[in-house]
Protein backbone atom coordinates (compact mmCIF):
# COMPACT_ATOMS: atom_id res chain seq x y z
CA UNK A 1 0.00 0.00 0.00
CA UNK A 2 1.25 3.50 -0.83
CA UNK A 3 2.25 5.77 2.04
CA UNK A 4 -0.54 8.42 2.31
CA UNK A 5 1.94 11.26 2.91
CA UNK A 6 3.96 10.26 -0.14
CA UNK A 7 0.79 10.03 -2.22
CA UNK A 8 -0.43 13.48 -1.09
CA UNK A 9 2.99 15.04 -1.80
CA UNK A 10 3.10 13.36 -5.18
CA UNK A 11 -0.43 14.54 -5.98
CA UNK A 12 0.53 18.12 -5.17
CA UNK A 13 3.70 17.86 -7.27
CA UNK A 14 1.81 16.68 -10.34
CA UNK A 15 -1.03 19.15 -9.77
CA UNK A 16 1.53 21.97 -9.82
CA UNK A 17 2.63 20.63 -13.20
CA UNK A 18 -0.99 20.69 -14.39
CA UNK A 19 -1.38 24.26 -13.07
CA UNK A 20 1.68 25.30 -15.10
CA UNK A 21 0.01 23.80 -18.19
CA UNK A 22 -3.18 25.72 -17.35
CA UNK A 23 -1.15 28.93 -17.26
CA UNK A 24 0.14 28.11 -20.75
CA UNK A 25 -3.46 27.66 -21.99
CA UNK A 26 -4.24 31.20 -20.95
CA UNK A 27 -0.92 32.78 -21.90
CA UNK A 28 -0.31 31.07 -25.25
CA UNK A 29 -3.81 30.43 -26.56
CA UNK A 30 -6.19 32.60 -24.50
CA UNK A 31 -8.03 29.41 -23.66
CA UNK A 32 -9.84 28.65 -20.41
CA UNK A 33 -6.93 27.78 -18.08
CA UNK A 34 -7.32 24.07 -17.51
CA UNK A 35 -4.26 21.82 -17.62
CA UNK A 36 -3.84 18.05 -17.40
CA UNK A 37 -0.97 15.59 -17.11
CA UNK A 38 -1.27 11.81 -17.34
CA UNK A 39 1.30 9.88 -15.32
CA UNK A 40 2.10 6.16 -15.46
CA UNK A 41 2.11 3.96 -12.37
CA UNK A 42 5.90 4.27 -12.25
CA UNK A 43 5.82 8.09 -12.39
CA UNK A 44 6.53 8.76 -16.06
CA UNK A 45 4.67 11.50 -17.96
CA UNK A 46 2.63 9.77 -20.66
CA UNK A 47 0.81 12.82 -21.96
CA UNK A 48 0.00 16.39 -21.09
CA UNK A 49 -2.08 19.20 -22.43
CA UNK A 50 -4.35 22.11 -21.84
CA UNK A 51 -7.68 23.24 -23.22
CA UNK A 52 -7.41 23.65 -27.00
CA UNK A 53 -11.07 23.51 -28.07
CA UNK A 54 -11.20 27.15 -29.20
CA UNK A 55 -7.78 27.11 -30.86
CA UNK A 56 -8.38 23.81 -32.66
CA UNK A 57 -12.09 24.42 -33.35
CA UNK A 58 -12.68 21.08 -31.66
CA UNK A 59 -15.29 20.77 -28.90
CA UNK A 60 -13.60 17.60 -27.65
CA UNK A 61 -10.12 19.17 -27.18
CA UNK A 62 -10.39 19.54 -23.41
CA UNK A 63 -7.14 19.30 -21.44
CA UNK A 64 -7.87 15.73 -20.32
CA UNK A 65 -8.62 14.53 -23.84
CA UNK A 66 -5.48 16.21 -25.22
CA UNK A 67 -3.36 14.48 -22.55
CA UNK A 68 -5.02 11.08 -23.10
CA UNK A 69 -4.63 11.32 -26.89
CA UNK A 70 -0.95 12.09 -26.49
CA UNK A 71 -0.54 9.17 -24.07
CA UNK A 72 -2.34 6.77 -26.39
CA UNK A 73 -0.06 7.75 -29.26
CA UNK A 74 3.04 7.43 -27.05
CA UNK A 75 1.98 3.99 -25.78
CA UNK A 76 0.52 2.76 -29.05
CA UNK A 77 -2.58 1.74 -27.11
CA UNK A 78 -6.01 3.18 -26.33
CA UNK A 79 -5.87 1.59 -22.87
CA UNK A 80 -4.14 3.72 -20.24
CA UNK A 81 -4.10 1.11 -17.50
CA UNK A 82 -2.75 2.06 -14.09
CA UNK A 83 -2.30 5.70 -15.01
CA UNK A 84 -3.28 8.76 -12.99
CA UNK A 85 -4.70 11.85 -14.65
CA UNK A 86 -4.08 15.14 -12.86
CA UNK A 87 -6.37 17.94 -14.01
CA UNK A 88 -6.93 21.41 -12.59
CA UNK A 89 -10.74 21.32 -12.95
CA UNK A 90 -13.16 18.52 -12.17
CA UNK A 91 -13.78 16.57 -15.39
CA UNK A 92 -16.97 17.03 -17.41
CA UNK A 93 -19.10 14.07 -18.55
CA UNK A 94 -17.26 13.73 -21.88
CA UNK A 95 -13.85 13.60 -20.23
CA UNK A 96 -15.04 11.33 -17.42
CA UNK A 97 -16.40 8.77 -19.86
CA UNK A 98 -13.23 8.93 -21.96
CA UNK A 99 -11.33 8.04 -18.77
CA UNK A 100 -13.65 5.09 -18.16
CA UNK A 101 -13.18 3.84 -21.73
CA UNK A 102 -9.39 4.28 -21.51
CA UNK A 103 -9.31 2.44 -18.15
CA UNK A 104 -7.48 5.28 -16.38
CA UNK A 105 -6.83 4.10 -12.83
CA UNK A 106 -7.22 7.36 -10.97
CA UNK A 107 -8.08 11.01 -11.51
CA UNK A 108 -6.91 13.81 -9.24
CA UNK A 109 -8.55 17.17 -9.79
CA UNK A 110 -8.14 20.65 -8.35
CA UNK A 111 -11.23 22.86 -8.43
CA UNK A 112 -14.76 21.48 -8.25
CA UNK A 113 -17.07 22.31 -11.15
CA UNK A 114 -20.53 22.95 -9.68
CA UNK A 115 -22.08 23.36 -13.16
CA UNK A 116 -20.79 20.39 -15.16
CA UNK A 117 -18.57 18.34 -12.84
CA UNK A 118 -18.88 14.62 -13.47
CA UNK A 119 -16.63 13.35 -10.66
CA UNK A 120 -19.13 13.92 -7.88
CA UNK A 121 -20.30 17.54 -8.07
CA UNK A 122 -23.19 17.28 -10.55
CA UNK A 123 -22.77 13.72 -11.81
CA UNK A 124 -20.72 10.84 -10.44
CA UNK A 125 -19.91 9.02 -13.65
CA UNK A 126 -16.53 7.72 -12.56
CA UNK A 127 -17.93 5.68 -9.67
CA UNK A 128 -21.11 4.50 -11.39
CA UNK A 129 -21.36 0.74 -10.75
CA UNK A 130 -23.06 0.20 -14.11
CA UNK A 131 -19.75 0.80 -15.92
CA UNK A 132 -17.31 -2.04 -16.44
CA UNK A 133 -14.51 0.14 -15.02
CA UNK A 134 -14.45 2.64 -12.19
CA UNK A 135 -11.87 5.40 -11.80
CA UNK A 136 -10.64 6.28 -8.32
CA UNK A 137 -11.21 9.99 -7.60
CA UNK A 138 -9.33 12.44 -5.40
CA UNK A 139 -10.66 15.98 -5.55
CA UNK A 140 -9.65 19.35 -4.18
CA UNK A 141 -5.87 19.02 -4.58
CA UNK A 142 -4.66 22.64 -4.78
CA UNK A 143 -8.29 23.41 -5.51
CA UNK A 144 -8.22 26.96 -4.20
CA UNK A 145 -5.30 27.86 -6.45
CA UNK A 146 -6.93 26.20 -9.47
CA UNK A 147 -10.27 27.88 -8.76
CA UNK A 148 -8.65 31.29 -8.29
CA UNK A 149 -6.95 30.99 -11.69
CA UNK A 150 -10.28 30.23 -13.37
CA UNK A 151 -12.07 33.05 -11.54
CA UNK A 152 -9.37 35.55 -12.53
CA UNK A 153 -9.49 34.43 -16.15
CA UNK A 154 -13.26 34.91 -16.44
CA UNK A 155 -13.15 38.19 -14.54
CA UNK A 156 -10.51 39.53 -16.99
CA UNK A 157 -12.52 38.26 -19.97
CA UNK A 158 -15.63 40.09 -18.79
CA UNK A 159 -13.60 43.28 -18.20
CA UNK A 160 -12.31 43.20 -21.81
CA UNK A 161 -15.79 42.76 -23.24
CA UNK A 162 -17.24 45.92 -24.79
CA UNK A 163 -20.54 47.01 -23.26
Amino acid sequence: MTNPDFRADNDQRWMRHALALAARAEREDDEIPVGAVLVSADGQVLGEGWNRNITEHDPSAHAEIVAMRQAGMRLGNHRLLGSTLYVTLEPCAMCAMAMVHARVGRVVYGARDPKTGAAGSVFDLLADPRHNHRVEVTGGVLGEEAGARLTAYFRAKRARRPD
